[in-house]
């Protein structure tokens, strides 16, 4: 006998950080808007004490994505959009309020990658872009100038 089972709706608030773009909150749900997120298959490294993760693409290098944050710790850089988002027991979790605040401040600087000292990137800091806000049921805020 076939049983119609709701799906299980769980969101997670997280900081997206884009190529030259300043961090900005969102809310994702599973793992298809996780891969849309980042542009296809995901990694999460974990390269910070704090109970979080780097979620990115885990192809952004060999599919030529532009270069975005360095990543301290010998974690080199990461290439294409990524996000940051709390790390629980045994799957990924929301951020808490002061997580999404150290880590826009951490990621708020965007990158300008210049060359590499053997893992370790060699970057210029510069000032971000900022987007609008995206909208509920947007995957992508809008750029400006494209609306």
């Amino acid at each position: 006998m076939y049983q119609n089972q709701k799906r299980r709706t769980f969101y997670l608030n997280v900081l997206v950080v884009e190529p030259g773009y300043a961090p900005y909150e969102k809310e994702i749900n599973g793992l298809r808007e996780m891969q849309a997120v980042v542009g296809g298959g995901i990694q999460a490294i974990y390269p910070y004490q704090d109970p979080v993760a780097i979620v990115c693409n885990d192809e952004g290098i060999l599919k030529h994505l532009p270069f975005n944050r360095s990543i301290e710790g010998g974690y080199g850089g990461v290439f294409g959009t990524f996000f940051v988002c709390g790390q629980g027991e045994e799957s990924f979790c929301s951020l808490t309020p002061e997580q999404a605040k150290t880590y826009k401040q951490k990621f708020h600087q965007a990158e300008i990658l210049l060359g590499a000292a053997g893992n370790e990137p060699i970057t210029l800091k510069v000032e971000p872009r900022t987007k609008n806000k995206p909208s509920k049921g947007l995957s992508h805020p809008t750029h400006p100038g494209r609306e």
